[in-house]
């Protein structure tokens, strides 16, 4: 490309190379972008002529900067952290909460919920800085405690949501059903004693699907004992998918992209799933951000919980 002195850099066509940067090429900048992959290119492009230099190197592998695309990166990283810091200060300027809340889940809860919430607040409360971390049980409890956590998600059947030590505050986020989950070219059952003569995926000990899965199994009339363990959904569903057994997996867990193998059945007996949202409530905690934050997550719930039983209806 033959170099010519930059006139103009269209902010937005510089905020497109910086999304290609961080998800790490033309497709998935476009799909978290919400556009197509020939609009980035079209805007990476565009970049360039106005620069007068290549900037990405489009490989089979994907999209690498060039040393050009690493100088423009660069001074955008420092630009978007410039206007970080000024809506937070007008933030604080006009009384809103601001501060950083750090805030822990496990993967459904942090993919379906809570990453889908710290994106919208980035846009509708600068002030506030979302911290999320993938985490659970007792190391989500004790982070929580020594204050490196501000926030926590967990099951209510979970080993730590069972009691509400002290010092510390329950709030109800979500209720959700259990769902069975079978191979695909089975027939779909209608009720537990269906699943009479399946094998069934034991969840592992202290895991909220555990006490779950014991009274399905139960249920159903089934005398094969567990076999298999799973503490994560996606490795059931993979399980599942494998012709292992059948599984119990709440509604959130299965409003990803399910495999191809698979299918998902509401039954009678199952129950739903509680999540709550657990806060300090010694130290000044929660703070005001903190409460800000929970609030968001406590709508986000509803707002969650709506969709997923649309989806079960449906």
């Amino acid at each position: 490309m033959q170099q010519a002195r930059p006139t103009h850099l269209d902010p937005r066509r510089i905020a497109t190379l910086l999304a290609v940067h961080r998800y790490g090429g033309i497709v998935a900048a476009g799909a978290a972008l919400g556009v197509s992959p020939s609009a980035v290119s079209q805007q990476v492009a565009r970049l360039e002529a106005e620069s007068g230099q290549r900037l990405v190197d489009r490989q089979p592998a994907g999209a690498v900067l060039t040393p050009a695309g690493r100088l423009v990166v660069a001074a955008a990283e420092r630009i978007e952290a410039e206007l970080t810091d000024t809506r937070r200060a007008l933030a604080e300027l006009a009384g809103e909460p601001s501060g950083t809340v750090a805030v822990g889940a496990s993967p459904t809860l942090v993919g379906g919920l809570l990453a889908p919430l710290a994106r919208g607040l980035a846009r509708t409360a600068p002030g506030l800085d979302v911290h999320l971390c993938q985490t659970e049980g007792e190391a989500a409890q004790r982070d929580l405690r020594r204050g490196d956590l501000d926030l926590i998600l967990t099951e209510t059947e979970s080993a730590i949501g069972r009691t509400t030590p002290a010092g510390m505050r329950d709030v109800p986020v979500l209720d959700e059903p259990w769902l069975v989950v079978l191979p695909a070219d089975r027939p779909a059952p209608e009720r537990l004693t269906d699943l009479a003569h399946a094998t069934w995926l034991g969840a592992e000990a202290g895991h909220a699907a555990d006490r779950v899965v014991q009274r399905a199994h139960a249920a159903s009339g089934a005398t094969t004992p567990l076999t298999h363990r799973y503490d994560d959904y996606a490795v059931a569903l993979a399980l599942v998918a494998a012709d292992l057994g059948v599984a119990v997996v709440p509604a959130l867990a299965a409003r990803d992209p399910l495999p191809e193998a698979v299918q998902v059945v509401a039954l009678p007996g199952l129950g739903t799933r509680q999540i709550v949202a657990r806060h300090r409530t010694t130290g000044g905690a929660p703070g005001p951000a903190t409460l800000a934050v929970l609030d968001q997550v406590v709508a986000a719930g509803r707002s969650v919980a709506a969709g997923v039983a649309a989806d079960v209806r449906g």
